[in-house]
């Protein structure tokens, strides 16, 4: 089995609704998104997928959220924009582009700062 990983990230702000502390209040983030693809199949170059292409995808979805107030946005201005919800919209936009017959999306991760992030998978 193979993975295929791409990184990218995008600044924004959010506040979560509801929370009781400090992220209740508007502040900012560089946001790390990490994707991962699983295939068990190479194409004829010898590729599991090709970078260019998930990464074009990914920039395509995270231009929406960069430079944003994020709270401002579908779907977020219905459900809070934490990690988790953040990870779960981007891998429902990311999967239909990627998934192919011998491609699918394995996860994507989260990341608020180097230390703190999260990875979503429907599994």
């Amino acid at each position: 089995m193979y993975q295929i990983t791409v990184e990218q990230h995008f600044d924004a702000a959010h506040f979560l609704r509801g929370y009781q502390g400090k992220c209740e209040a508007v502040h900012g983030h560089r946001f790390g998104v990490v994707v991962r693809l699983k295939t068990s199949r190479l194409d004829e170059v010898g590729l599991g997928y090709d970078f260019t292409v998930l990464k074009r995808h990914l920039a395509d979805i995270l231009s929406r959220f960069d430079h944003t107030c994020l709270n401002d946005i579908t779907p977020f201005d219905e459900i809070n924009p934490s990690s988790e919800n953040i990870a779960a919209s981007i891998y429902g936009e990311l999967q239909p582009r990627v998934t192919t017959d011998s491609v699918s999306l394995s996860s994507v991760e989260v990341w608020e700062s180097p230390q703190s992030g999260i990875a979503y998978s429907p599994d």
